[in-house]
């Protein structure tokens, strides 16, 4: 698709094989890479090896130890995603395709609980928005971690914004399987297409 971009949501470790490990993490990751290989093949690696003139952006959960969503201080997760945490990193697979500039934070403020990655700060302190604005993105590819919470949230408010949404539906994995069809269901009837 022209002017699309990927967005990449909480593929972190302890989403996938950590304090949150969520259903169908491998398989999620492996399918994004398939996507990923589809939609830069034909195009030139650049000097890291990297083969990629369709942008993909990374959302990563980043909490303070003392986060208000932690079950220590009344919230309903255990701990995750803890900043300077093995927790808190991408997936390997993935590390080729991230960007310090395409990256953003969500979650760093200890009293906000913050699902959607739609305002979370790269390292300029530009937010996802603004960023996928700037590079004149209309159609946004949504993967990653966990369909119920981050990725519907992320999707809904791009939605919300003006951008056409389509979530990678083999790229995505779920804390409960009923929680993530019945998102699924919700997102479509929101307008948010499912490839």
């Amino acid at each position: 698709m022209k002017d699309s971009a990927l967005v990449v949501v909480d593929m972190l470790y302890d989403f996938i094989d950590g304090s949150m490990a969520c259903e169908g993490a491998d398989g999620a990751i492996k399918h994004t890479l398939e996507y990923i290989d589809k939609e830069t093949a034909g195009t030139d690696p650049d000097d890291s090896g990297v083969r990629s003139i369709y942008p993909i952006l990374f959302v990563r959960d980043h909490h303070p130890k003392d986060h208000c969503s932690f079950k220590e201080q009344g919230g309903p997760w255990p701990p995750h995603c803890v900043q300077g945490t093995h927790g808190a990193d991408v997936h390997e697979a993935l590390q080729p395709y991230v960007s310090e500039d395409l990256t953003f934070f969500k979650g760093e403020d200890p009293s906000l609980e913050q699902y959607s990655g739609y305002e979370g700060k790269n390292v300029a302190g530009q937010s996802l928005r603004e960023v996928l604005e700037l590079l004149e993105i209309k159609n946004v590819v949504v993967c990653g971690i966990a369909t119920e919470y981050c990725v519907r949230n992320t999707a809904e408010d791009l939605l919300k914004a003006g951008f056409k949404v389509y979530v990678l539906r083999d790229g995505i994995a779920y804390v409960d399987a009923k929680g993530h069809e019945e998102a699924l269901v919700e997102m479509e009837k929101e307008g948010i297409k499912l490839i």
